[in-house]
Formats: C-alpha cells, sequence, structure tokens
C-alpha cells in the first residue's frame, strides 16, 4: 500500500470510529419523568389530571416534548398503591405526584424520590409531613382540610332537607383518613341533634349491602370521598336515588355524577398547584422545603336534577350562593 494511500485509509477509520460517538452526541437528553400515580380510575380523574398536564404546558413543561409523564392507574384497590409506587422507584422516576391513601405507600417505596401530594386530609396526623410550614423529608403537596368542612356539609344539608333528624355517612372504614372524616361528621351531627348511621365498606361489593342494610333509617346521607368511593360514584348515586335519600359530598365530581350537591375544595385548582409544586422540584428545589399549602378556593355545587327527582325545592339563596348548578 503506497504511503498515500495508507495514510487514505488511516483517516477513513479514524473517521469511521467517530461516527458512534457523533451519533450519541446527537441524541437528546433523556427526559425528565414523573411518576402519576392516581388511586381511583382514568375516568374518574379525567378533569384533574387535564387541570395539573395543563398547568405544566404553562410553566414550559410539555409532555412528550420537555417532560414524561407515566400514568398508573390503582382504579380504587389500595392493594396495587404498593406495586405502583415500587414501580415508580425501579424507572427512577424524578418525581411522583400522587394523593390520598396512596401517598404512605409512595413515601414507604422511596425516601430520596420527590412526592408531591395533590390533596391530602390531614398530612400532619396522617405522618405524611412533619410540619406544614418546613415538611421535611421528600414529601410535600396540598391538604384539602375536609375534616374541618363536616360542619359546613351539615349545615348547607339542612337548608335543603329541614325535616332531618337521622344521617346516614357512607364511608370506607379501610382508609384512616376516611374514618377521621367520619368522626367529624358524627361530631357536627351530635351538634345539630341528628343521628348519625354509619355505612362502613372497604370494597365495591360492600356498597349495594350497605345500602340495603340502611333502607328506611335515615333521612340524607353524607358521603366521605376518597378513591374507593369516588370509583364508584355513579353506583352509589343511584342507590341513594332509588332510596330517596339527598346526598352531599366534597366533590364536584360526585354532584356531576347525580349527588345532590358538594361543597370543597376545588380539586382542579390543586391539582395546577400540583403542577407549580413539580415544576419547583424539577428545577431544583428540594420537596422537604416547599411548605404544604391548604385551599383557599371552596366551591358548592348544586345538581338541580337530581333535586326534582326528589321532589326537593331548592331555597332560592343557595341557588344565588352555588358555584355551579347543574340543570
Amino acid at each position: 500500500m503506497s504511503v498515500i494511500r495508507r495514510r487514505e485509509f488511516i483517516t477513513l477509520l479514524g473517521g469511521v470510529a467517530a461516527w458512534p460517538l457523533a451519533a450519541r452526541a446527537q441524541q437528546p437528553a433523556k427526559l425528565r419523568t414523573i411518576g402519576f400515580l392516581a388511586p381511583a380510575s382514568a375516568s374518574a380523574w379525567r378533569q384533574w389530571v387535564a387541570a395539573f398536564v395543563e398547568r405544566l404546558r404553562e410553566l414550559g413543561w410539555i409532555e412528550g416534548r420537555t417532560v414524561a409523564i407515566e400514568y398508573r392507574w390503582a382504579d380504587g384497590r389500595t392493594d396495587r398503591y404498593a406495586d405502583i409506587a415500587a414501580e415508580f422507584v425501579r424507572l427512577n422516576v424524578d418525581v411522583i405526584v400522587t394523593s390520598g391513601g396512596a401517598v404512605p405507600a409512595a413515601k414507604r417505596a422511596t425516601s430520596s424520590i420527590p412526592i408531591v401530594f395533590a390533596i391530602a386530609v390531614d398530612p400532619i396526623a396522617g405522618g405524611l409531613v412533619a410540619n406544614l410550614a418546613r415538611p421535611g423529608g421528600n414529601v410535600t403537596g396540598l391538604s384539602i382540610q375536609s375534616t374541618d368542612l363536616a360542619g359546613k356539609r351539615i349545615e348547607l344539608l339542612r337548608e335543603i332537607v329541614p325535616h332531618i333528624s337521622r344521617l346516614a355517612i357512607l364511608t370506607n372504614v379501610g382508609y384512616a383518613a376516611a374514618v377521621s372524616e367520619m368522626g367529624q361528621v358524627e361530631a357536627a351531627a351530635r351538634i345539630f341533634g341528628l343521628e348519625a348511621l354509619t355505612m362502613g365498606i372497604r370494597r365495591a361489593d360492600d356498597i349495594a349491602p350497605a345500602f340495603e342494610a340502611l333502607k328506611g333509617r335515615a333521612d340524607a346521607l353524607y358521603v366521605v370521598v376518597e378513591s374507593l368511593v369516588i370509583t364508584n360514584r355513579t353506583q352509589i348515586n343511584s342507590l341513594a336515588l332509588a332510596a330517596q335519600l339527598p346526598t352531599i359530598s366534597s366533590t364536584r365530581d360526585f354532584a356531576a355524577a347525580g349527588g345532590l350537591m358538594s361543597y370543597g375544595a376545588n380539586f382542579p385548582h390543586l391539582f395546577r398547584r400540583a403542577g407549580d409544586y413539580v415544576d419547583k422540584i424539577l428545577r431544583g428545589e428540594k420537596a422537604g422545603e416547599i411548605p404544604v399549602e391548604q385551599p383557599t378556593k371552596f366551591d358548592l355545587v348544586l345538581n338541580l336534577r337530581t333535586a326534582k327527582a326528589l321532589s326537593l325545592d331548592l331555597p332560592w339563596f343557595l341557588e344565588q350562593r352555588a358555584d355551579e348548578v347543574i340543570e
């Protein structure tokens, strides 16, 4: 091989060897990844997830382009929380977003991956954070203060059903936060001179028998909302309507699915705020140093179709106060 040809050959080999390096250099960087653990079903959380994703987009985190989101739906099955949380740890996601009863499972799975809860009833009593101002650890998010609102919901119910004397309370007794709220409802009922009747459930199959056992014993129904209940909201509202029981709950989704009314924190707003938390964490802030927020926006939602089916006349002043009236 001539000197010239040999030099050309060596140069060619050097260029070939550089190709993989150049190709690797041109590959896009791995997207930051959010693990989204929803305790309920995709249909139940559709509106809330949309609010979360919209807020991320406003902050520059565009799904599939600047951030990846791994969605997992527990469909109201608490036994799936731990497995999903463990999967996110294996995937080494950058942050986990979840709520309610799934938060402790995520916290047990990791002490290093940041966790943002979009909804938590009492994060201090539940052992999620050390305090609201400085959570510590790897967990932060938004508290919904459901227990503080139990008395207000009973007041609203009495304005529509003034003759009420016996209040049924539908609760997932397998979820500590729901049991805590049930205790607050029972205490508030006593203040109003009402007899409280507990309808305890642990799984979807318990719902119909609980209503059967309640037949003819109550004047209205207070629904303690969590993932099992929200996943089965259509069935619960159908059974309540068949039993001629006016209902009140904490979330709009329950009223939209046929409940009489709801009063509570605006969940889409909370999920938008969760987007702000994720943004801060992805930009370098530590979860334990971001204060837990409490809700600032509360909504009263009335379902006129359900009121008509129950032969109830809603007070005009209540309709005027409502944030939304479903007709």
